[in-house]
């Protein structure tokens, strides 16, 4: 819709202004794709896909505006592919003020129209009601539209329910299913324990009405994009079969000839940035430009890790302890570097002696991978691939201050090991730019 709106705009302004940069024509394919591409790729980069951002027009407004101006911006600059600058540079507003106008309006009637309640999927819930509030906020917090809006207690105990979920005996399940104009029901509670036969029954009638029947876990995966392990039992292989292409050869043959390729760049790059970072090092970190660590990679194997530094000397003469935010020991400086990205670039040449990939788990350090081993399930999976310098946790979740947080990064890191592919890797990068444009970094 988005496109769409673009190039109607473009068209009516063609029509109602003097306008002839940019025609709208099956003839003129060519710039259009051209257009749409550039569109699509800024557009995903400037987070204009992200559900619960795009729910709300204060919040696509600042986005909207990045998109259609980096577009524009590359769109003028790149004229063997598209047309060549207009001598009228007027004809340059209109370009813009047609693509942002464009839209602007869709993304008002998207906002206005759909992201309403009409049109959130309506589900029932299947839980012991210890579990059932938390059950609710995790589905509810990863898709504005995705709303549970009835429960079914499989425990004895009823337990207090907020005042917009509706309770569910086993005699009005299918009155209520039809009521509420539930379409998918998700059951949270163990089968063999839990679900008697009668209400297993009821379930099959559903199914046969059309009503999608699935696990939570299988909901949880596809609205967190992470992997629920601390619903997983001891036969996880059931769970999480691993992606073909941590098999796949040709995906492997590519993988790494684009790791020697973009590695070389990176560190070609490096040595541009080498001046400025070693300036500000030694007014700002009053240490050595280079410090390793020792990281877990693939099969539990340990290797040297290098970085720019960040933080002061001497900052982890107690131990190794957690980074977190406000952490006295990184410098303003140090900061700069772990926002922008710019700290990682000495990795490109972990990557060049096979330690590391580009994309991956985030390799972590012996102390906290022996510590967390025994407390989070399966965390020992995550090194079956390569570690990455960047990947889906890190563009998924903050940074790793608690165990709490490194379970999460561990549902993400699973979730990649899982679907691991070339799409996926694509939107990794996207997301990566992502980060390093809205200083995300940590």
């Amino acid at each position: 819709m988005d496109v769409l709106f673009i190039l109607v705009v473009l068209y009516l302004t063609r029509l109602t202004f003097d306008f002839d940069y940019f025609k709208v024509s099956f003839e003129n394919w060519s710039p259009i794709i051209v257009l749409i591409i550039y569109f699509s790729i800024f557009g995903s980069i400037f987070e204009l896909y992200d559900l619960p951002k795009s729910s709300r027009f204060d919040t696509t407004l600042q986005n909207v505006i990045l998109t259609a101006l980096v577009t524009v911006l590359f769109y003028l600059l790149t004229p063997v592919y598209t047309p060549t600058l207009p001598g009228n540079r007027l004809q340059i507003v209109f370009f813009f003020l047609a693509i942002i106008s464009a839209l602007l309006m869709w993304r008002f009637f998207y906002v206005t129209l759909f992201a309403t309640p009409r049109f959130y999927k309506r589900v029932l819930l299947i839980a012991d009601g210890y579990d059932m509030i938390t059950f609710v906020d995790t589905l509810h917090s990863s898709d504005p539209n995705y709303r549970i809006v009835g429960v079914f207690d499989t425990s004895e105990n009823e337990s207090s329910l907020p005042d917009n979920l509706r309770r569910v005996t086993l005699e009005s399940l299918e009155l209520v299913v039809d009521e509420l104009f539930i379409s998918e029901v998700v059951v949270a509670s163990r089968i063999e324990t839990e679900i008697t036969a009668a209400l297993n029954k009821k379930l099959l009638v559903l199914l046969e009405k059309g009503v999608a029947v699935r696990s939570f876990s299988s909901a949880y995966e596809d609205l967190t994009q992470r992997i629920p392990v601390h619903r997983v039992e001891t036969d996880f292989y059931n769970y999480f079969p691993f992606s073909r292409s941590n098999r796949n050869k040709l995906y492997l043959f590519f993988n790494k000839i684009i790791d020697v390729v973009l590695s070389g760049l990176g560190i070609v790059s490096g040595l541009v940035l080498v001046p400025i970072v070693l300036v500000g090092n030694l007014i700002g970190n009053r240490g050595s430009l280079l410090y390793h660590q020792t990281r877990v990679g693939k099969n539990g194997k340990h290797f040297k890790l290098y970085k720019f530094r960040s933080m002061v000397k001497n900052a982890e003469m107690n131990g190794a302890q957690y980074s977190h935010k406000g952490d006295s020991r990184i410098t303003k400086f140090g900061w700069f570097l772990r926002r922008s990205r710019i700290d990682e670039v000495p990795q490109f040449y972990n990557v060049l002696k096979g330690d590391m990939t580009l994309i991956g788990p985030r390799p972590e350090r012996p102390e906290f991978v022996s510590s967390l081993s025994e407390k989070i399930p399966f965390y020992e999976v995550r090194h079956v691939v390569k570690p990455g310098i960047t990947g889906w946790a890190q563009v998924k979740s903050r940074y790793a201050e608690n165990e709490a947080d490194a379970l999460e990064k561990l549902q993400y890191d699973l979730y990649y090991i899982k679907h691991r592919s070339v799409f996926l890797d694509l939107v990794i990068v996207i997301k990566t730019l992502s980060t390093i444009v809205f200083f995300r970094g940590q």
